[in-house]
């Protein structure tokens, strides 16, 4: 049985990307745990409010994490 926790900054992922998240991450568990257990196999996305999560005392906002993302793509 796993649970994988993912922290994301509100408002930088819609809901189809949280859920793509849940899928793969859930597939990429079953992958190492084996297929009978992905019935067991929590994930959780938690949004923390923009502004409220910091690197190095620096605090990030939505559109910090936006910004990086539109430079990879």
């Amino acid at each position: 049985m796993a649970l994988v926790d993912i922290h994301v900054l509100e408002g930088v992922f819609d809901k189809s990307e949280r859920q793509a998240m849940i899928r793969k991450l859930t597939d990429a568990m079953v992958e190492i745990e084996g297929e009978a257990m992905r019935s067991v196999t929590w994930v959780r996305v938690h949004e923390v409010a923009s502004g409220e999560w910091a690197i190095g005392g620096n605090a990030l906002t939505s559109v910090d994490v936006k910004a990086i993302r539109a430079q990879g793509r």
